[in-house]
């Protein structure tokens, strides 16, 4: 990919928050801005005469908002992304969820300062990190091109298949995470053997909200996370947002506990912080599916993971949003599988049954490991 500007159409029904984001942007090298749509109907139209790479589309306006123009997007297999632009609301963050659900690329919170000052410098920083992962991915693609590097078959196995026990799934993902999760949790079975815990990067309240969107696609049980979440069979326990998770065992059963310890890899809650929580319980006996996301947050969890035999999925780079997260396990030699989005549920299933089979014939299933203390 050359070094184009980042072309972006700003969406707002607000004439102030426009003029916020357009000097935001300005501020910014490497973007131009194309047009500016007062709403989502205006806003179709200037993707036709404009073509721009990214929108900054407001979360909630009149009429046509920015949900449907998402929608409309995905129907008429329109180029541009979108990074939502949301208010930090129970309301906000529930459009926001569903918006993100949709396929957006990310989002960003309207500061609310009262220092007009402080709000620029915090929008003209969200924008910046937001269009540099877009920029990132929009070079990964290109560098996925036929000929330009060499990549992953779709579907490889790293290392030779092996069949261990397993006694818990747990999924990192960020950036692009909402519509992978979307399409990976509805398909594993209510009967899944093992509890599946999940680490989305996103404030509080948006775990929230996505969890709730999700138990309602999912034939597994899927909640936010609480102190005292008893970590079972049947369930699905997403990290709070803007706290860590880590698991305790007691009296043969394994609860959540929710902490506000620091953030790690700039990350609260951490895919890390999970990961080591979860082998100093089950050791080993984990399987790892780090998905689209940009940074390396779980890159050390599973050194970790895979230190104590366990075993890590990865999303394969062609369908992921941000190939950050699973580029940094797989440029670690860590992926056991690279696997499309779409093959990554049965991938589960099927490394869940042999386990079941190898767990009965070695007597340890439903055992809780003793493996130290994190």
């Amino acid at each position: 990919m050359t070094d184009a500007p980042v072309r972006i159409l700003i969406v707002d029904d607000s004439a102030l928050y426009r003029l916020a984001i357009r000097h935001s942007l300005e501020d910014l090298p490497g973007v131009m801005i194309v047009g500016v749509a007062k709403d989502g109907a205006d806003a179709l139209q200037q993707i036709e005469e404009c073509d721009p790479d990214l929108l900054t589309l407001d979360v909630r306006m009149p009429d046509t908002g920015g949900i449907e123009v998402l929608q409309e997007i995905n129907r008429r297999r329109l180029r541009p992304k979108a990074i939502m632009v949301s208010s930090l609301t129970a309301h906000g963050a529930q459009a926001t969820t569903d918006a993100l659900l949709e396929g957006a690329f990310d989002f960003i919170l309207k500061p609310s300062s009262t220092d007009s000052t402080e709000n620029r410098r915090l929008l003209t920083d969200a924008l910046a990190e937001k269009i540099t992962a877009f920029r990132q991915t929009s070079r990964d693609i290109g560098a996925m091109e036929p000929g330009a590097v060499s990549v992953p078959v779709l579907g490889t196995t790293a290392r030779p298949s092996k069949v261990v026990s397993c006694q818990a799934v747990v999924v990192g993902v960020s950036t692009g995470g909402p519509a992978a999760l979307k399409q990976v949790l509805p398909a594993l079975p209510a009967d899944l053997p093992v509890p599946v815990l999940v680490v989305q990067h996103m404030p509080a309240q948006y775990t929230r909200a996505l969890a709730g969107r999700l138990d309602k696609l999912c034939q597994l049980n899927v909640v936010e996370a609480a102190s005292g979440s008893e970590v079972k069979p049947g369930s699905v326990l997403v990290a709070p947002g803007g706290r860590q998770m880590k698991l305790r065992p007691r009296d043969g059963r394994v609860f959540a506990q929710i902490t506000d310890d620091a953030p790690e890899n700039g990350c609260r809650p951490a895919v890390d912080y999970l990961l080591r929580s979860v082998v100093s319980v089950f050791g080993g006996d984990v399987l790892s599916v780090v998905m689209t996301g940009m940074g390396r947050d779980g890159l050390l969890g599973c050194q970790l993971l895979k230190e104590q035999g366990g075993v890590v999925f990865t999303q394969h780079p062609r369908g992921c949003v941000v190939f950050g997260m699973p580029k940094a396990v797989m440029d670690g030699g860590l992926a056991d599988r690279v696997l499309p989005l779409g093959r990554i549920a049965p991938a589960i299933v099927s490394h869940v049954e042999r386990s079941v089979g190898h767990n009965k014939s070695h007597g340890t299933t439903g055992r809780v490991g003793s493996h130290g203390r994190n």
